[in-house]
């Protein structure tokens, strides 16, 4: 039990005098760039999902390939 209540007290003296916290400023920036990020990769996602058609066999939309595919063969 003493090695449990050494932790606690080792990991509040960690965080409240050792870790350096980012300024409001920063965390906003960090967020921001995060936000924008995600909605890249989120877009990316979605126009590979469009192109090649990533969908149930009984949808109607099957994407360019699919479109190519039934017009072609």
């Amino acid at each position: 039990m003493a090695n449990v209540i050494e932790y606690v007290k080792d990991s509040y003296t960690e965080l409240v005098e050792r870790v350096t916290w980012p300024a409001p400023k920063q965390l906003q920036e960090a967020s921001i760039l995060v936000f924008i990020a995600s909605l890249l990769i989120a877009g990316l996602v979605f126009v590979m999902d469009w192109v090649f058609g990533v969908n149930n066999a009984d949808s109607i939309w099957q994407g360019v390939i699919g479109m190519i595919y039934t017009y072609v063969i």
